[in-house]
């Protein structure tokens, strides 16, 4: 069981946003809040279907929501995130990684947070040869279903 003072909230910047695909079949009845947040010093690129976060440090900001896990459903919820994200710690075919970083809320405030940042191997290609979304804000980039 992850300890009290890992449980942090989750930023999230593509499909698991409200509205998008995965937002209902995972995080519905799962979160307590879901709050407009923003990620400096990172890029967004499009993939297949869903966007690729890749850190730089004076990109961003990127947008998102800070998702915050109701406490009987974050082990679940941390568990279905990562293979969804198809991260495993220590694995070398990683698409993401889930690192903390801090984001900061619309008044200013700042949190701590669990983010899926693309893996170095995939950040590699991205920069090379990938399309980054202008404006960092993945759901205002294409067009609404």
């Amino acid at each position: 069981m992850t300890p009290q003072a890992d449980r942090l909230p989750f930023f999230v910047y593509g499909t698991l946003r409200p509205g998008e695909p995965n937002h209902d079949a995972f995080l519905r009845g799962s979160v307590t809040t879901e709050d407009p947040a923003r990620l400096a010093g990172a890029v967004l690129y499009e993939g297949p279907g869903y966007p690729y976060l890749v850190e730089e440090p004076e990109g961003g900001p990127v947008r998102g929501e800070l998702i915050t896990a109701r406490p009987s459903a974050y082990e679940r919820l941390l568990a279905d995130l990562d293979v969804l994200e198809e991260y495993a710690p220590g694995d070398p075919r990683n698409l993401y990684e889930r690192v903390v970083r801090e984001v900061t809320l619309l008044d200013g405030a700042t949190a701590r947070a669990w983010v899926y940042v693309a893996a170095p191997g995939v950040a590699a290609r991205l920069r090379a040869s990938g399309t980054a979304i202008g404006g960092g804000d993945w759901a205002s980039s294409r067009p609404r279903r």
